[in-house]
């Protein structure tokens, strides 16, 4: 009775039967023992690869990358067992007792002469672990760091790490980019030393589709090649939302010929904050009550402190000429430009902020300005696009949130695998059919 329910539970049908059960109390663990029986018959999907090596810039370093192509599948029925493996799989704990899956596993000989393993129906992609084990896996590790659900579930970080970045990559072969218009793309530090990532945004259904190392104009050809990869026309994406940097702009005019740019606006609300610091920062000198000051300036009103808005006050109502507060009423005022109405409002706005910032005699805020008017016809695009960059901030908060708690990741693969995995919104479910069970 105890081996049928068991095999209730565990889904185990024909020819599979459970053979044997042992508890053991004192080790807190319970082994299933599964067989199959006589004269059982099995069928094996073959696949045949090959490894495919390109070469790729990565800023302008060159490296070799290999890649496995599936050049043929073809599928044996009724194929008898020729010889067996004993193999264990981690499932599921039952109660607080870890729980072990045995089996005696048929190899079978295919009609080329191949002797090749089958796979039971309750494996998951990883050796020894079951497709359930690994849902949970799978969910635990979206809300917390690899290690501490290794430390949880007494597996191998290392085995966690690689069972992550074999569903990301099979889930990834799903994808399917065909109606992809808009994109946004940014680049991070991801960590000290300047190793930067480049990462790419499905602005629509603001999720991250795309990630390659560094930040140079090949990062977006690396992008479009993954694109049509997965069924994406690089001919309909027709608006990008990107920051000012030249090697992003060349990746798109070479890579994406359809696409117009849409300059984040804040990346350039970035650099006029950089401009009006170092206004604060060459007067700070001269006038003391500017110490201390730096954030006042560089966040919204709504966004400061009671103590800061005070503060603010108090300097902005003095009677001192202070270039600080001058460069920080051209910062406000451009940002009230995105409030227009008519793309004829915004235009003519922008005009008046451009002279008012170069006739400002604030060397800092002039150059900021300059940097605006060669970029004039991107920055006028948001009218008609209305698209930028703060998914991209908001998915990357997230990414650091979860860098913070696991203290950084010590490669790019594995950070890599926790972009996609926290941000990429895939469907685990295509190649787990237990995912939403857990």
């Amino acid at each position: 009775m105890t081996q049928e329910l068991f095999q209730l539970a565990l889904n185990i049908t024909d020819p599979w039967f459970i053979s044997n059960i042992q508890f053991n109390i004192e080790a807190k663990r319970l082994d299933v023992y599964i067989d199959f029986k006589k004269g059982s018959t099995f069928s094996y999907e073959y696949i045949e690869y090959k490894t495919e090596t390109k070469k790729e810039t990565i800023d302008e370093k060159e490296v070799e990358v290999k890649t496995k192509i599936e050049i043929g599948r073809e599928n044996f029925d009724n194929l008898k067992a020729y010889d067996t493996q004993d193999k264990r799989w981690r499932h599921l704990n039952f109660f607080e007792h870890e729980c072990y899956l045995h089996a005696r596993v048929p190899r079978v000989k295919l009609p080329n002469q191949k002797v090749k393993l089958i796979k039971t129906p309750w494996e998951g992609q990883s050796n020894g672990f079951t497709l359930l084990f690994e849902a949970l896996l799978l969910q635990l590790c979206q809300a917390m760091p690899v290690n501490k659900v290794a430390k949880i579930t007494n597996t191998s970080d290392d085995k966690l790490w690689s069972m992550l970045d074999r569903y990301i990559t099979n889930t990834r072969e799903y994808e399917d980019f065909e109606d992809i218009d808009a994109i946004g793309m940014d680049e991070t530090s991801r960590a000290k030393g300047h190793e930067y990532i480049s990462t790419f945004v499905d602005l629509l259904k603001r999720r991250t589709i795309f990630i390659t190392e560094g930040k140079d104009n090949t990062t977006v050809q690396r992008f479009a090649e993954d694109f049509k990869e997965h069924s994406g026309d690089i001919e309909n994406i027709k608006n990008v939302s990107c920051d000012m940097s030249p090697a992003f702009i060349k990746g798109v005019k070479e890579n994406l010929p359809q696409a117009e740019i849409t300059f984040d606006k804040f990346h350039i609300l970035k650099i006029i904050n950089e401009a009006v610091d170092k206004v604060r920062k060459e007067e700070v000198g001269a006038n003391k009550l500017l110490k201390g000051t730096k954030y006042i300036w560089l966040k919204n009103y709504n966004n400061l402190t009671e103590k800061q808005k005070e503060q603010l006050n108090t300097l902005t109502m003095s009677n001192m000429n202070i270039k600080t507060i001058r460069a920080y009423n051209i910062r406000q005022s451009f940002q009230d430009i995105y409030q227009a109405s008519t793309q004829e409002e915004f235009i003519t706005y922008l005009n008046k902020w451009y002279y008012w910032a170069t006739h400002s005699r604030l060397e800092p805020i002039v150059k900021a300005a300059k940097s605006v008017k060669s970029h004039w016809d991107g920055i006028v695009k948001w009218y008609e696009s209305k698209i930028n960059n703060g998914i991209l901030e908001g998915l990357n908060s997230v990414i650091q949130a979860a860098k913070s708690k696991a203290r950084g990741y010590k490669t790019f693969k594995n950070y890599k695998i926790i972009v996609y995995l926290l941000t990429g919104k895939l469907d685990f479910s295509l190649v787990n059919s237990k995912f939403k069970e857990i």
